[in-house]
């Protein structure tokens, strides 16, 4: 859940960042697909962030793996082709 003091802190980040920021609480809010097709989707609508993809993958891949307490086959299962392999590459970086 966003409050307001997370809106206004987002607001003062770096594109980039607020939207890392706000697929991680997605991703823990609801299921790494959910957070992995926002991204898909935020990659088309704003090009120019698309250098900043892998490593928001990356960050999605961890969080992942942390989510579901270490258990890497449980988040790789959500691996979709954004990014190339960043996801699949955050979530064998942890353990």
């Amino acid at each position: 859940m966003l409050t307001a003091a997370s809106t206004k802190k987002q607001a003062s980040l770096a594109p980039q960042e607020a939207l890392r920021q706000k697929l991680l609480a997605e991703l823990q809010e609801k299921d790494p697909g959910v957070a992995l097709t926002d991204l898909q989707v935020a990659m088309a609508k704003q090009p120019s962030l698309a250098r900043y993809c892998a490593s928001i993958a990356r960050s999605l891949g961890r969080a992942a793996v942390a989510k579901y307490d270490g258990a890497a086959h449980r988040a790789q299962a959500w691996s979709r082709p954004v990014c190339d392999t960043a996801f699949a590459t955050g979530v064998a970086s942890v353990g």
